[in-house]
């Protein structure tokens, strides 16, 4: 079996882990100049940052997945980052998260006294829709729509409140505005607002403190370093700064595939650009759908002289209002006026990332998609976001500045993300589950997907978790084919 995959991020590396283990002959075709996708560096005179995810959620996850491809789990350093992170409220009030429970309760009694039964009862509750939620919805396709709506599917989305949106779900348990946002703004993690994006992405917050969150020594994009390696070593052809053109069918079968070094024949075709970008090379320019991108990023990072004067490693700034501002982004499509920031510290744990004393800073603020701001205007934006960093984060901020680099949603479109939205598709009801592409989204038998922008949707160890489900999905579809000719 001569299998293709057509872009090299997560979801295709962890596919080609799986499909070689399986004795097939993969080949991988990535159009950047190194494999990883989201998970990259930005690097310059001796410093070194993660481009993109920073925040290491399910690390059990990952390492299931790694030691099912026959990795081990310690290739990379995960240390757990505890207190998880603060939340910096703009009339002084720092609320920090813990995954030690006793502190959180501590943290919850100091701030928002009669609050500590509805922490309790929240993650009490979340722990049940978790192992329900995950069973029912991350560990299984939805090629075959009457799987959603089976009998026993409905029933555990009823108890997982799926009509809900975070926001609301979070407002059952929470009395405190600040406490709500502390609960809900981790729908940003995935592009998504707390007002639309359904109760069972409320189970982020909630593996925020039973699981951790961690770090990985080096930086996130290690992982994908590390994991290139592996596929080189297990035989799997790479081909980078190489991109796919064409593919060629014959009836309902994909056949061979076009790059600018010729024509290659294959027996099957996996494609791990964002759906709704990389799906031009089944549907050309005619979608098969219209889509709703997630929210974009502005995106900072800085090579400093000196430390940053945070004392976290991850920390987010409130603006005055998380719901105005989720409004903005989402509904009216504008920058916001009064933003909420995440600021990303990895030289406090990490010393490897920069020159002696020195240190690396990233600072991501969520703004809309690439078809609603100019380019200028994004640009703009983070000037002005400089000063406001300065006053809030940093007084000395510029002249610790060695380099600074700006990435606007325009720059992750020219990198073939969906408008520019930095987290695939949005995570909205009709862009989940079922109604989410999946891992065989076409009408031709040998074509399948696998990303952020899939089923079960985005965030690393999910996509991650992705080429899991279409790995099974595949070994199934060869037990029956085998089945079929016997």
């Amino acid at each position: 079996m001569k299998t293709a995959i057509i872009g090299g991020g997560i979801g295709g590396i962890i596919t080609a882990l799986y499909r070689v283990q399986r004795g097939e002959e993969v080949t991988i075709y990535e159009k950047q100049s190194k494999l990883g996708g989201r998970l990259g560096f930005v690097e310059q005179s001796g410093f070194k940052v993660d481009e993109g995810p920073t925040i290491v959620l399910l690390p059990q996850m990952i390492r299931d997945i790694l030691e099912e491809v026959g990795v081990e789990p310690d290739v990379v350093d995960m240390q757990q980052v505890d207190p998880v992170y603060p939340l910096h409220f703009k009339d002084g009030t720092s609320f920090y998260k813990y995954s030690d429970k006793k502190k959180q309760i501590d943290e919850i009694s100091r701030l928002f006294p009669g609050e500590e039964d509805a922490f309790l009862s929240y993650m009490s509750d979340m722990k049940d829709r978790y192992e329900k939620g995950k069973a029912a919805f991350l560990d299984r396709d939805f090629v075959k729509k009457n799987a959603f709506w089976s009998r026993s599917n409905l029933k555990t989305l009823m108890k997982l409140r799926a009509y809900q949106t975070v926001k609301q779900q979070t407002k059952k348990y929470f009395k405190h505005d600040k406490l709500q946002e502390s609960f809900a703004l981790q729908t940003l993690y995935i592009g998504g607002s707390p007002e639309s994006t359904p109760a069972i992405y409320s189970l982020v917050p909630f593996s925020e403190h039973e699981h951790g969150i961690w770090y990985i020594k080096g930086g996130y994009a290690k992982l994908a370093e590390v994991l290139t390696d592996i596929l080189i070593e297990r035989g799997v052809t790479i081909h980078c700064d190489t991109e796919v053109e064409k593919i060629y069918f014959e009836g309902d079968t994909a056949v061979s595939l076009e790059t600018g070094n010729g024509m290659v024949l294959f027996d099957r075709f996996i494609l791990n650009g964002d759906f709704p970008v990389a799906e031009k090379l089944v549907n050309g320019d005619t979608p098969s759908r219209q889509y709703t991108p997630s929210a974009g990023c502005v995106l900072m990072y800085f090579g400093l002289n000196e430390p940053l004067d945070v004392q976290d490693v991850h920390q987010f700034y409130m603006g005055e209002n998380l719901d105005e501002q989720m409004k903005e982004i989402f509904d009216k499509h504008k920058l916001p006026e009064d933003p909420s920031f995440y600021v990303f510290n990895p030289s406090i744990i990490d010393d490897s990332l920069a020159p002696k004393g020195k240190s690396v800073a990233y600072v991501l603020i969520p703004v809309p998609s690439a078809s609603y701001v100019s380019e200028d205007a994004f640009q703009s934006f983070a000037e002005r976001m400089y000063g406001e960093l300065e006053k809030r984060v940093d007084a000395r901020l510029k002249e610790k500045t060695e380099w600074m680099k700006i990435r606007t949603p325009y720059d992750s479109m020219r990198e073939g993300l969906f408008d520019g939205g930095s987290f695939g598709l949005a995570p909205t009801l009709f862009q989940s589950g079922v109604f989410r592409p999946q891992v065989q989204p076409f009408k031709y038998n040998n074509v399948y997907a696998v990303g952020a922008s899939v089923h079960p949707g985005g965030g690393v160890p999910i996509v991650m978790q992705g080429a899991k489900v279409l790995s099974s999905y595949l070994d199934r579809q060869g037990a029956e084919d085998k089945a079929g000719h016997m």
